[in-house]
């Protein structure tokens, strides 16, 4: 995982509505846009950034193209903030 360029992708509030967005299902960036008070150029830019660092997977549905979480990359972002923060993942779910 490319640290750097997740943490960058993730520090803009618009990625993160994107994603979040994106965790309810899988979306064109049609269905996208109408979510959001920007246009579809800036749209494209953010999900640019985001599929650079590897947190979106792109598809292919015949003239679209569907937006989807990565998610083996949020497990790895978990991962390293637990560790960043001295935290194992076992410790966190015990105490839910």
């Amino acid at each position: 995982m490319r640290n750097d360029s997740v943490f960058q992708a993730l520090a803009d509030p618009t990625r993160r509505s994107l994603l979040k967005l994106l965790q309810s299902r899988d979306m064109t960036p049609g269905e996208m846009v109408g979510h959001f008070s920007m246009t579809k150029p800036s749209l494209s830019h953010h999900l640019d950034i985001l599929k650079k660092a590897d947190l979106v997977v792109t598809q292919r549905s015949g003239q679209n193209i569907v937006y989807s979480l990565n998610l083996s990359v949020f497990e790895e972002v978990v991962s390293t903030i637990l560790d960043m923060l001295g935290t194992s993942k076992k410790s966190i779910s015990k105490k839910g």
